[in-house]
């Protein structure tokens, strides 16, 4: 049955079948067929679209969703946003329920805040709207000059927390890391569980050697600077041994993050609580990239389940690893296509989402 007004197009803007999977599922919510286009690469690697019916005077929904060949992935949806800008279009949504490059949102001594740049390239090539999913910082929505609906996937993790662990009263929410902490804090408060919080791990090296801003000159040259006016410098900091606040013994581990990609720092946590006596360790994300050797990792861990949304297709990872579980958000972007073609308000998709959330 279609739930939608007339005048609605989605496109899957992806050459890999696997990841086209997700387009799918929504239309199937919708109601609705998926858009005829082409998108595939040249024998030189070039990336190329071909819209294949008329989108003039129509609302286009552009479903993205992340493979492994990122940059293809982008330029795919930055061409075909631009097709149908061109194609008179009367608007473009882009769906990209995990936005690429969302790590690099910071500046990092000589580089470049990476999201500010592909948000501006999307802008330009006409995408007039844009859905995601769980950005890995809110500001990132300030790099856009068009509406952007960051939405929560924490839902579907909570009802399946409620519905898969039997005895989940007797887990405890763990944030592996002090800046995962808020997202903890949200998940325990909603199941009225207790929370812990691992210190002392491992951190990314970002040493202030490396691009030689502590190097001194080779010379010191006398009378160059008048010692009272020499600036203290910041103590560095220092690491501290592994602890973990909060009662962990014999209870159900669940470290909750946004996303899961290189899984040591995961199984390092898995570890550490086993040591403290969890007897049950769930590792719970919005976004699976689980690259390279994660699934293999994961198999050999304490880690006794990763439970990740597909926002991003991860099957191959899945018959690499039993212990992953998915669970499907295709519900909530469909009701977000649904709502925004048809002038409806999108406020009943964040009920009871707090500024910290």
């Amino acid at each position: 049955m279609n739930h939608t007004k007339g005048g609605l197009v989605i496109f899957t803007a992806n050459s890999h079948p696997s990841s086209r999977e997700l387009g799918k599922r929504i239309a199937e919510r919708l109601g609705v067929e998926i858009g005829k286009v082409q998108v595939y690469q040249e024998a030189n690697r070039e990336s190329r679209v071909q819209i294949q019916e008329s989108v003039r005077g129509k609302d286009v929904f552009v479903i993205q969703t992340v493979s492994k060949d990122v940059n293809t992935t982008i330029m795919e949806m930055l061409i075909t946003v631009y097709a149908c800008r061109t194609s008179c279009a009367r608007s473009i949504t882009g769906v990209l329920p995990y936005f690429p490059y969302s790590k690099q949102c910071k500046m990092r001594k000589r580089g470049s805040i990476v999201t500010k740049l592909i948000a501006s390239m999307m802008c330009k090539a006409g995408l007039t709207h844009l859905i995601t999913m769980d950005l890995h910082q809110k500001e990132i929505q300030g790099f856009f000059n068009i509406p952007v609906d960051n939405l929560r996937a924490s839902p579907f993790l909570l009802q399946y927390i409620q519905e898969e662990i039997p005895d989940y009263r007797n887990a405890v929410i763990v944030a592996k890391s002090p800046a995962s902490a808020k997202r903890a804090q949200s998940f325990a408060e909603r199941l009225r569980l207790g929370i812990a919080v691992i210190h002392g791990e491992a951190q990314d090296a970002e040493s202030d050697m490396v691009d030689g801003r502590h190097s001194p000159p080779t010379v010191k040259t006398t009378g160059a600077i008048h010692p009272s006016m020499e600036m203290p410098l910041l103590i560095p900091k220092e690491k501290p041994p592994i602890t973990v606040v909060g009662d962990v013994g014999g209870r159900i581990a669940i470290i909750v993050d946004d996303i899961i990609d290189n899984v040591d720092s995961f199984v390092a946590a898995a570890e550490t609580l086993k040591e403290r006596g969890a007897y049950k360790i769930f590792v719970m994300a919005t976004h699976g990239i689980l690259s390279s050797e994660a699934p293999r990792f994961i198999e050999e861990s304490a880690i006794d389940e990763v439970v990740v949304t597909n926002t991003i297709p991860h099957e191959l990872q899945k018959l690499q690893c039993p212990k992953i579980k998915t669970v499907d958000i295709s519900m909530i972007l469909a009701e977000a296509i649904r709502r925004i073609h048809n002038g409806e308000s999108m406020s009943y998709l964040f009920r009871n989402i707090a500024v910290d959330d």
